[in-house]
């Protein structure tokens, strides 16, 4: 598995579009991956600071990207491109015990009943208190704690939260077809601690919650 870093310009227009986009995003995410390479799930990540002058794409891949043409079109071709390390030494040092800090961007979601034998209606989680409801519902699946602090509170908090409606094309039966779409994400930062390191090495290299596509589920962890 690797783990990339990647600054975008957030000047250039191709950037404004990927922000707006996830649709958008995802194509330029996977432009990155060369034909023939590792199958298996990727996950990204786009991070902004809170003025947004500084952003950063992070993406989880089994095999090496080649972000030279994302470059071009989005990010800073006459400085340091992107740094790409493999991810496996880390996940092999994940112990029981250790306490990380951490960042998920997720897609909180919820599934309405609609009656015996018919698929339930997904709907957003919108409130704060709802969407930190949903991600400590899987804390244990993930493989690990969230810590108290020396008031009782749990260390996690909703750093940002956001709803996007874009298009999507797609090639169905009956020719194309454009859909619109969407998608609300919350961005939870916080202390964890581990508890199960298999489970946590399972979602950090698989991801969290649905979207994955759109550039939810990642999660980063990163000292204290």
């Amino acid at each position: 598995m690797f783990l990339t870093r990647m600054f975008l310009n957030p000047t250039r227009v191709t950037t404004k579009r990927m922000l707006a986009s996830p649709h958008v995003a995802h194509a330029l995410v996977m432009g990155g991956i060369p034909p023939g390479s590792v199958p298996g799930r990727i996950l990204w990540r786009i991070d902004a600071e809170r003025d947004s002058s500084r952003l950063a794409l992070y993406l989880v891949s089994p095999g090496r990207p080649d972000l030279t043409g994302m470059v071009e079109q989005v990010g800073w071709p006459t400085e340091a491109t992107w740094e790409t390390r493999s991810y496996d030494p880390f996940l092999g040092r994940l112990r029981v015990g250790q306490q990380w800090r951490f960042r998920l961007t997720a897609n909180p979601v919820r599934s309405l009943s609609q009656g015996p034998g018919v698929r339930g209606k997904v709907l957003p989680h919108v409130t704060v208190d709802h969407q930190l409801g949903w991600l400590l519902a899987r804390v244990d699946r993930i493989g690990v704690s969230i810590p108290r602090n020396g008031l009782g509170e749990l260390q996690v908090g909703v750093r940002g939260r956001s709803t996007a409606t874009f298009g999507r094309r797609s090639i169905t039966d009956d020719g194309p077809r454009r859909d619109r779409v969407e998608l609300t994400t919350a961005t939870f930062d916080g202390l964890l601690q581990v508890e199960d390191a298999e489970a946590l090495r399972h979602a950090l290299t698989h991801g969290v919650g649905r979207a994955k596509g759109y550039g939810c589920g990642l999660l980063t962890l990163a000292p204290q």
